[in-house]
C-alpha cells in the first residue's frame, strides 16, 4: 500500500479535499468545486473548535483521503463522551488498498485518546458498499437517522 501521512487539513489541501468529496454521485449534486470560499470559511471555524479534527491522507504529496472526527461530550450515557466520523472520502485510484481501514482506525485511537466512550457515524442509504465497509470494521447499523434540511 505504501506509506502515508494523517495530518490535520490546511487552506492548501481545501481544493483536494472538495474535489474527493464531489467525486461520487451524492457528492456532485451537493458540492461546489468551483467556489471554495465557503469551503474556506468553514475550515476556519474547524481550526478555530478543538473538538474538529479535519484531517487528510496524504502519500507522495498528494491528497488521497480525508474524514472530520468530531469530539461531542454529553450527558447520556453517564456522561460519556462520543465521537462521530464524518465525510469519509478516499480517492478512487486507492480504494480497496486499505487506506480507508487505516484512516478509520486513525480516527478510533484518536477517539480513544479523546477519552470517547462511543464512535459513531452515518452513511447514506444508498452506500452499500460503504455499509460492508463499516460493519469489517467493528461498526453496527444499530439506529435509523433522520435528517432536515434547513
Amino acid at each position: 500500500m505504501g506509506d502515508f501521512e494523517i495530518r490535520p487539513a490546511t487552506a492548501d489541501d481545501v481544493p483536494a479535499i472538495v474535489a474527493l468529496l464531489a467525486d461520487d454521485p451524492l457528492g456532485a449534486q451537493r458540492e461546489s468545486p468551483e467556489d471554495l470560499a465557503p469551503y474556506l470559511t468553514a475550515l476556519e471555524r474547524l481550526r478555530a473548535d478543538p473538538n474538529q479534527h479535519l484531517v487528510v491522507a496524504v502519500r507522495e504529496g498528494r491528497v488521497v483521503g480525508t474524514l472530520q472526527l468530531t469530539i461531542i461530550p454529553g450527558l447520556s450515557r453517564r456522561g460519556a463522551t462520543r465521537s462521530v466520523i464524518e465525510g469519509v472520502r478516499i480517492h478512487a485510484d486507492e480504494r480497496g488498498g486499505g487506506l480507508g481501514t487505516r484512516m478509520i482506525e486513525w480516527a478510533i485511537d484518536t477517539s480513544h485518546r479523546e477519552g470517547c466512550q462511543l464512535v459513531q457515524l452515518t452513511s447514506d442509504n444508498t452506500r452499500t458498499d460503504a455499509h460492508r465497509f463499516y460493519e469489517r470494521l467493528g461498526f453496527t447499523a444499530s439506529h435509523v437517522g433522520f435528517k432536515l434540511a434547513l
